[in-house]
């Protein structure tokens, strides 16, 4: 009767942890990590450091415009329309595989050298899929975000790692974390997505990758 009993206690406790093991919705709210199979869960590859960059995206969205805005740069974020819209999500998030045209945005100065606001020239970019995750490659300019694109939700999860200059390889993610890269991908339009990548480490708070076909 005695190990019956301890038995009983031992399921009930192992039930009750299961229960209070629930993973942080992504943004724009997902499905349990435990409904998703391990290598397209994003949860199991993120470091703590990029879940709280993630987790904190919209106070670091509504900071960078503010800062910009008292910077005398409000018509610039206004002529963003949608792709400024934080809540501007529509479905199938994820771009198909191509070619594409990459439009950065800087917002908010980080550091005293940088402007509240930069838009820089389009640059050649890519979606590539084989068989299993998509992969984000910028492959024009002096800052190329390169990585993978995790399925979540109303959105997809980007953790990658920037390339600079002439460097032809990226860093693999969680390497060093002044490289490691988190973001999300979102559908605002026809044929037009943008890549948002809160606190980014240098130069702007806040960088806003507008993706179209090339």
């Amino acid at each position: 009767m005695r190990i019956a009993a301890i038995v009983g206690l031992l399921c009930g406790c192992a039930a009750l942890a299961g229960c209070g093991g629930k993973d942080r919705p992504a943004p724009g709210g997902t499905a349990p990590a435990g409904a998703v199979a391990p290598e397209r869960n994003w949860r199991l590859v993120a470091t703590d450091d990029d879940r709280n960059r993630l987790r904190g995206w919209r106070d670091t969205w509504l900071a960078a415009v503010d800062k910009a805005r008292k910077g005398g740069r409000g018509a610039a974020i206004d002529g963003l329309h949608e792709l400024a819209d934080p809540d501007r999500a529509l479905t199938d998030p994820l771009p198909p595989a191509g070619a594409y045209r990459c439009t950065v945005y800087k917002i908010g100065a980080n550091g005293t050298a940088m402007a509240d606001f930069t838009a820089f020239e389009p640059t050649d970019c890519e979606i590539v899929g084989g068989g299993g995750l998509l992969e984000f490659h910028k492959t024009g300019g002096v800052q190329r975000p390169d990585g993978l694109l995790y399925p979540d939700g109303a959105r997809a999860v980007f953790l990658g790692t920037m390339v600079y200059g002439d460097e032809d390889k990226p860093f693999r993610y969680g390497q060093d974390r002044l490289r490691d890269m988190v973001g999300y991908i979102e559908r605002i339009g026809p044929k037009r997505w943008r890549l948002v990548l809160p606190a980014p480490r240098f130069e702007s708070m806040l960088d806003i990758i507008e993706i179209v076909p090339a």
